[in-house]
């Protein structure tokens, strides 16, 4: 079976984008390993094209599971996850998106959370995070959900061309 990359990452408009992802189960630990393969060398070929990208959500790959990639300081598999601990404190931001590449979104979201997860390993982490770390988990999370940020855009004017 082939290395998905670039060319396979769904594009706004795929109704796979929009779907409800089910949970991983510990019975599909060893297919995490070559899903994640996959994420990584998707988003390597994002950052190589576009000059950004730090997180990709199965979805995008036509995997429809709770499972994201993070690759910040440290490559991070963020499996079954749940948001708790919001914060009351939002700020908007220009959100983008590896289905849109070209396209910025202005969004609201939470300054601070705090994420339950398991890892590959199936053990399970809780992490609090603020400002842009937590707008990432919440635009993974939201993939997860079937929602991309161009349904959580501040207002009509909330869209722009990247430059």
């Amino acid at each position: 079976m082939s290395k998905k990359g670039l060319k396979d990452i769904l594009q706004l408009g795929h109704p796979l984008l929009y779907e409800m992802c089910d949970p991983v189960l510990e019975s599909d630990l060893p297919q995490i390993k070559k899903w994640v393969e996959d994420l990584t060398n998707a988003m390597s070929e994002i950052r190589e094209k576009y000059n950004f990208g730090r997180g990709i959500a199965a979805p995008q790959l036509g995997i429809l599971k709770r499972l994201f990639y993070l690759d910040v300081d440290s490559p991070t598999i963020i499996i079954n996850p749940e948001l708790i601990n919001l914060s009351d404190d939002t700020f908007e931001l220009w959100d983008d998106c590896m289905s849109f590449p070209n396209l910025l979104v202005k969004v609201k979201r939470y300054k601070r959370l705090t994420i339950r997860y398991r890892d590959e390993n199936w053990k399970t982490h809780e992490w609090t995070v603020e400002d842009d770390l937590s707008e990432l988990i919440q635009h993974e999370y939201d993939h997860l959900n079937g929602i991309l940020c161009t349904m959580r855009a501040i207002d009509d004017k909330s869209f722009k061309w990247r430059l």
